[in-house]
């Protein structure tokens, strides 16, 4: 295991340098067109520079508009060693790799190699093509058109990434056949391990001075040592978490354990398929997974609803569900000892017999009745338990009740410097609710104000009359209260909601209000199309209305006027009846803890910082947000959460909401004469 060598400077020996880098005449200036210098940028990358020389720990907020990136990739490119960057989407650290770090680089002149490693879902398998190209389980004519451009695309890609392919869909159902998963991946026995795309860009990961992550695939292999990501931890000097905000949600997503009824119902598929192929004299194939097939779908049905999200020790002890989880851990057993005598007739047979076990031990360490939310588990954690039922599937979740313990441990051992960064990591100035959920809480956090005037270019309107968020028709309240506010902003708006229900009724509603009115503005709706079309379109349109839900409202940048309206529906608290959430309270309200002040109100602003972020993104935006929930206002939180977002001008007024657009539409009259 190679140790990280770094040869420590002087603390603060880096200042004159970075002063020098990111000044009006310096190199960086001369790299990147309409660079302007800004302080807090400066200021930025002397920190990190510093936590990077002290090989130490830093929490860093950078308001919108301060260059975060270019603060954190200066210092990590010239002195960082072996750097590991993590972002929060594929997206953004195709943007990283593709755009932003071959800028930094050919400014500095910095000699540093660059990779791009992702999960194995993203690089086409070479045995799982050819294995879907031979048996043709193909089900629509889609899936044709696309395995046939994959399969031309294997010709002449060089990394086998699926983002290369533009001309097939993301979300294409083909991509599950033509992709390995850590069940079906035959590994060194496989005929094409020399040519894997994975272990090609693991390779060169690890081969790298700086390699571009995201959070589900750093935490995946944390929690998996399945993603290449372990081999190169102990080698790294330096960690950068950008978009850090997202950490807690994703650490917890991944330092949990679930199991589904789907992963049990696909294994029978591939063990009636393989059984067939290979071993059709061992065993009445058919006979042998039908047993566990129903048992995985009665314990579906043992909830009649549609939707369901039960901790275990609210689902009653009567249930079927109890009963029905023991018949599918038998049931499942009987198929795994059939496979046990068959799987030395083929390599494919015995990595069924794996997925088998596994899912096995996971049932079992699934402990039903026994079990309550909170219990420890073997590692000592406090974990709760529960369901969640989807139409087709169930899922059953262990999850940790805190990451901070699991996470301090992943970070013990061989000094290295860690940044998290992101522009939503503090409540009014203060970090100790971020530092707590991860662990930090002994770390040093600074923040960099945003270099925007948020006094001249943006407003903060909340509407007066409305009903309180619970009540029924909230949803039209808000409309109605929003109509005059899009028309005068002509349309340009993105109206953000905290439920798809609520989502689907906004749509209906200024689809009647639209046509009725006979205003012109394009309605955009989640659901209706890909994320990145409707924002295309939304770019495009100039004038266009969206309605998005969670997805919109973070990680979306539209600059200039397209967008500049920003409509929030309700303050995103959590769903109280949410079981992780519901245990979490439970557990703080033990130490004597406040679970809505210290958890879902903290929580809750971070999220409205982010949405909120959604309508300034340059020096020259201007817009109005506003936020149509009463509580901002009539409860004795509010106060903390507007304190907490930019320090826009306020008013409760339509009329100077309106008027805040027509002196918007004036000066550009002005401007343009």
């Amino acid at each position: 295991m190679t140790e990280p060598t770094l040869v420590l400077p002087e603390p603060g020996a880096h200042d004159a340098e970075i002063e020098q880098l990111f000044g009006a005449s310096g190199t960086l200036g001369q790299a990147v067109g309409g660079y302007r210098p800004r302080k807090a940028q400066t200021e930025m990358a002397k920190a990190i520079a510093l936590a990077i020389s002290e090989q130490k720990t830093l929490i860093a907020e950078a308001g919108t508009g301060t260059g975060k990136t270019f603060a954190y990739l200066v210092p990590a490119l010239l002195w960082g060693g072996k750097v590991i960057v993590s972002t929060g989407t594929k997206n953004l650290q195709d943007q990283l790799f593709l755009r932003d770090i071959p800028t930094v680089r050919k400014a500095l002149n910095a000699p540093v190699s660059v990779a791009l490693l992702k999960g194995r879902a993203n690089y086409v398998c070479h045995f799982h093509l050819e294995r879907t190209l031979q048996n043709g389980r193909l089900t629509s004519r889609d899936d044709v058109g696309h395995l046939r451009e994959i399969s031309r695309f294997m010709k002449t890609t060089a990394s086998g990434d699926k983002a290369e392919l533009s001309k097939v869909p993301e979300t294409a159902l083909i991509w599950n056949l033509v992709t390995s998963t850590r069940d079906t991946c035959l590994g060194s026995e496989c005929q094409y391990y020399q040519d894997c795309f994975v272990m090609k860009a693991r390779k060169e990961a690890q081969q790298a001075d700086v390699v571009v992550v995201n959070h589900h695939l750093f935490f995946a292999d944390v929690a998996l040592k399945d993603t290449g990501v372990a081999e190169l931890l102990p080698s790294a000097n330096t960690i950068i978490f950008d978009e850090a905000h997202q950490l807690p949600e994703t650490a917890t997503l991944f330092f949990g354990d679930s199991v589904s009824t789907s992963q049990v119902l696909e294994l029978c598929r591939d063990v009636l398929a393989e059984g067939l192929s290979h071993a059709r004299d061992g065993a009445e194939w058919a006979n042998v997974v039908i047993p566990v097939e129903r048992a995985a779908r009665d314990l579906r049905l043992a909830f009649p609803q549609d939707v369901v999200r039960l901790s275990v020790d609210q689902i009653a002890s009567s249930s079927p569900f109890f009963t029905g989880l023991d018949t599918l851990k038998d049931e499942l057993e009987k198929m795994t000892a059939v496979l046990e005598k068959q799987a030395e007739r083929a390599e494919t047979i015995e990595l069924c017999r794996v997925r088998a076990v596994e899912l096995g031990a996971q049932l079992a360490g699934w402990n039903s009745q026994r079990s309550k939310a909170g219990a420890s588990s073997d590692d000592g954690q406090e974990r709760v338990q529960w369901v969640e039922a989807f139409s087709s599937s169930l899922q059953l979740h262990q999850t940790p009740l805190s990451i901070a313990p699991i996470f301090s441990k992943q970070r013990e051992g061989v000094p290295r410097a860690w940044i998290f960064t992101s522009a939503t990591l503090a409540v009014k100035n203060n970090f100790d609710h971020y530092a707590s959920q991860m662990g930090l809480s002994e770390e040093p956090a600074q923040t960099w104000p945003s270099p925007f005037d948020y006094d001249q270019q943006g407003l903060l309107y909340v509407p007066e009359n409305m009903p309180q968020p619970n009540s029924l028709g909230y949803t039209d309240a808000v409309i109605d209260a929003a109509l005059p506010v899009i028309e005068a902003a002509g349309g340009r708006a993105f109206l953000l909601c905290t439920t798809i229900r609520a989502v689907n009724r906004a749509a209906e509603r200024l689809r009647e209000e639209f046509s009725a009115r006979k205003l012109p503005f394009p309605l955009l709706v989640q659901g209706e199309m890909g994320r990145t079309e409707l924002l295309d379109r939304f770019r495009s349109a100039g004038n266009a209305v969206l309605i998005g839900s969670q997805s919109f409202w973070e990680g979306v940048d539209v600059r200039g006027e397209a967008l500049s309206l920003v409509i929030i529906d309700k303050l995103p608290f959590s769903p109280p009846d949410d079981p992780v959430l519901a245990a979490r309270i439970s557990a703080m309200e033990k130490r004597g803890l406040n679970g809505f002040m210290h958890h879902q109100l903290p929580e809750a602003i971070i999220n409205l910082k982010q949405g909120a972020g959604r309508l300034i993104r340059d020096e020259t935006d201007r817009g109005v947000l506003m936020i149509c929930d009463p509580r901002l206002i009539s409860k004795p939180y509010g106060k903390r959460i507007w304190q907490s977002l930019p320090p826009f001008r306020r008013t409760r007024e339509l009329a100077v909401a309106t008027a805040f657009f027509e002196d918007m539409a004036s000066q550009l009259v002005a401007t343009a004469g």
